[in-house]
């Protein structure tokens, strides 16, 4: 009995020490390379304020509540080795009653993906990853994904968007005051996607999911064009972390 109690409390040490060994090893591993990704396209986006929103500059929404959306459309793009040349992915969303986006972030009312159905497994993963450094996913706790057809259809000035059986939005840009389009550049709330973006009015703003029935007109509506790749969204999240930090202090 005493042999059998010495042997196991020897093999109890050894495998102690074997794991203390495994967590040292695990420790001192390098952390996982970042997978790099550049895009170049179009970016869509409308919402139910009157132009030009004033979310963008920390201000509260027109109504109630901010709720629209934001696509990007990729011309060439690249996520490690993967191709996203052609491919489509945005997010539709709604924030609360009376608060500002800026001040509400990460309790929307929801952050609803829409990714490119013809996109792959691969492409799939790589657009939401890269969705989740540029657009606004994880501003509410209620997220859902949806696989659809995004479709997009330039006639003269009228920029129309259909995402299937959730909805579609469509708008037109508006005339500076010296002509040429009207711009909005570097506003409070720009992140590299929104640095300067034309800005314009809806045609219509038509949703159906998250529970929602909108039908808008006449509301906001911006159209950019973006060369956005990882390196440039390290600097921008590590530059938005020193602003954080500094209002905290």
């Amino acid at each position: 009995m005493i042999r059998k109690s010495v042997f196991q409390a020897v093999v109890a040490v050894a495998f102690a020490g074997a794991a203390l060994i495994v967590q040292a090893a695990e420790a001192t591993k390098p952390a996982p390379a970042k997978t790099p990704w550049k895009i170049v396209g179009q970016l869509e986006e409308a919402c139910s304020c009157n132009a030009a929103c004033p979310c963008w500059f920390g201000s509260k929404p027109t109504h109630m509540t901010c709720g629209g959306g934001q696509f990007i459309f990729i011309e060439k793009g690249t996520y490690g080795n993967v191709s996203l040349d052609g491919l489509a992915v945005g997010n539709m969303v709604e924030s609360p009653e009376g608060k500002s986006m800026m001040e509400s972030y990460g309790n929307w009312k929801f952050s609803n993906v829409y990714v490119d159905e013809k996109a792959n497994l691969q492409q799939r993963e790589a657009l939401l990853a890269i969705a989740t450094r540029v657009l606004p996913i994880d501003s509410s706790p209620k997220k859902e994904i949806r696989y659809v057809a995004i479709q997009r259809t330039i006639s003269g000035k009228e920029h129309a968007i259909s995402l299937g059986q959730y909805g579609k939005f469509s708008g037109h840009l508006v005339e500076g005051g010296l002509g040429g389009a009207a711009k909005i550049v570097n506003p409070p709330g720009a992140d590299p996607l929104h640095k300067e973006y034309d800005q314009g009015t809806t045609t219509l703003i038509n949703f159906n999911d998250a529970g929602k029935s909108w039908n808008f007109e006449n509301s906001n509506y911006m159209f950019g064009t973006f060369q956005l790749d990882s390196e440039l969204y390290e600097k921008y999240a590590a530059g938005l972390a020193q602003k954080m930090a500094a209002k905290k202090n």
